[in-house]
């Protein structure tokens, strides 16, 4: 039997990131075996993700990850049970793991994605291993999968809202930089719609009346020639409009971008907005 030096034990630490005590146990019950030891850590993980299956995980964090030369990006919200384990070194990893990960999976839903092949076990062992780490429960609550189009993102500081901006055109020097503005002027103004397209018929339908009133009621429209006045119609919807859709809004960060609407930045870049994903952790709804 192998003798089990304090190298071996630092060894298997240094794979495994397991406490000096549990790895020296793993290497004692296995001969000195590092294979084996790390499987028998692995099952240990799994047994102790079971063990607190009915913990609540109310904490977490969003991760994104986009690449636009693959045409491919994700969104997901992994979830813990505290709030120092979401701020976590660990967590934050693990967290960046799995949405890349999903950007390149086929997985349907959460079940099917910890169940495909990751490193030499499988998703779920990836959770599994730094729920050995931190010893509390943790689960991949949602993703979003998104493929064909242009992408960029933001995630706020603490990692408790993310978004995911898709757009179509092509990607160029600046987009990364444009996105995550835009992803930042999303996580805070939370816009219900994208475009005007996706404004319902019927409120669309209520603006623009509103706008055909006042300028009914304005002496100042009497006699103004036909293209102008149809301007400043366009120009008086936009305004009602930036109240809610994001493409008409002005960007959050008026210094970088003065008197520059969102759909105004992103053409400048050779972008459209198509729509975007915004999660938020703890959130019930988007």
């Amino acid at each position: 039997m192998p003798t089990v030096t304090p190298q071996l034990v630092k060894q298997l630490r240094e794979r495994t990131d397991q406490p000096m005590g549990l790895c020296k146990q793993a290497l004692d019950l296995n001969d000195g075996d590092m294979d084996k030891a790390i499987a028998y850590l692995k099952s240990l993980n799994s047994k102790m993700q079971a063990k607190r299956e009915g913990n609540e995980t109310a904490e977490g964090r969003i991760g994104i990850f986009c690449d636009n030369s693959a045409k491919k990006a994700s969104l997901v919200e992994m979830r813990c049970e505290s709030a120092p384990s979401a701020k976590s070194d660990q967590f934050v990893a693990l967290t960046a793991d799995i949405a890349k990960h999903i950007a390149g999976s086929t997985g349907a839903d959460v079940a099917t994605v910890l169940a495909e092949p990751y490193g030499s076990g499988t998703v779920e062992d990836r959770i599994n291993d730094t729920v050995g780490v931190i010893r509390e429960k943790m689960i991949l609550h949602k993703f979003q999968r998104e493929s064909g189009n242009v992408y960029g993102g933001y995630i706020h500081h603490d990692g408790s809202v993310g978004v995911l901006v898709v757009c179509a055109g092509t990607a160029s020097a600046g987009t990364d930089e444009l996105l995550r503005d835009v992803g930042a002027h999303i996580a805070a103004l939370n816009p219900p719609y994208t475009v005007p397209a996706h404004v319902p018929t019927e409120q669309m339908q209520k603006e623009t009346d509103a706008v055909k009133a006042d300028m009914d009621a304005d002496p100042k429209m009497v006699g103004k020639p036909a293209n102008i006045v149809e301007k400043i119609a366009t120009d008086k919807l936009s305004k009602r409009l930036s109240e809610y859709v994001l493409s008409e809004q002005p960007m959050a960060n008026d210094i970088k971008y003065p008197k520059t609407s969102v759909s105004a930045a992103l053409k400048k870049a050779g972008l459209e907005p198509v729509r975007f994903v915004r999660f938020k952790v703890g959130a019930v709804a988007l």
